[in-house]
């Protein structure tokens, strides 16, 4: 049993039961079974156990699972309540906070994120402790990239945060590049086009990335938050609760 949902289990046409996605299955839990690997077993399907793909309304990708002790949970950027913020989490506080005026969440945990439609989705699923992006040549990317693609098939509305060239590198490989796109005109990506051609409607946002290396290069200032809600606003779905912000 791999601890993917029945429903993203149905909708990725069963990938665990075929390569290459399999093979990746085995050589994680093969390295799971020789040193300390995170997230926990049971957290490394987490996005995709609390948010179904028919609640899906926003995807943001990250790289990989956090690398220390009691910070990874299988939400990309999330970390349980009682561990000090990651700066990248730190960051994403603060232009969160900016940008809709609110204050951020009391915790690093985004489980309240995942609940209202948020696929906290890392590119890679697991890491070995201490080892950052150690599980690189897993092959998990393959999956992320059918992921990605199954998202982008979806009847709802769905936007897209791709944050630093390393996200935005896997959405276009699993995409393509002829699905219109809304961006901000960094990273290679076009100035702001609409919704996907005789589709749903899609935004894709795309910034640098929120480590402290990069946040200032674009990241600070790109409003993530309130584009998500106004574009979920015009196409007839509800708004994210980001922080603790009344709707």
């Amino acid at each position: 049993m791999t601890g993917l949902s029945h429903a993203w289990d149905a909708l990725l046409a069963h990938p665990f039961d075929r390569s290459p996605h399999r093979e990746t299955l085995l050589a994680a839990e093969a390295a799971d079974a020789q040193e300390t690997v995170y997230p926990p077993r049971a957290d490394w399907f987490a996005a995709f156990r609390l948010t179904p793909p028919e609640q899906v309304r926003v995807v943001i990708l990250g790289q990989d699972p956090y690398h220390e002790p009691g910070q990874a949970m299988g939400l990309a950027f999330s970390v349980r309540p009682g561990v000090r913020l990651p700066p990248s989490l730190r960051n994403i506080y603060r232009e969160l906070e900016a940008d809709l005026g609110c204050p951020a969440p009391p915790t690093g945990d985004l489980t309240a994120w995942a609940a209202q439609g948020v696929l906290l989705l890392n590119t890679v699923l697991t890491v070995a402790a201490g080892r950052a992006n150690s599980h690189r040549q897993l092959g998990w990317q393959a999956f992320t990239r059918e992921v990605l693609a199954a998202v982008a098939a979806l009847p709802q509305p769905v936007v897209f945060v791709l944050w630093g060239a390393p996200a935005q590198k896997t959405y276009e490989e699993a995409v393509g590049s002829g699905r219109r796109r809304t961006g901000d005109g960094r990273d290679g990506f076009p100035a702001p086009l609409g919704r996907a051609e005789n589709g749903p409607p899609r935004l894709v946002l795309t910034a640098p990335h929120p480590s402290p290396l990069s946040a200032y290069r674009g990241f600070f200032g790109s409003r993530p938050f309130s584009r998500i809600n106004s574009f979920l606003r015009d196409n007839g779905a509800q708004a994210l609760r980001w922080g603790t912000e009344t709707l």
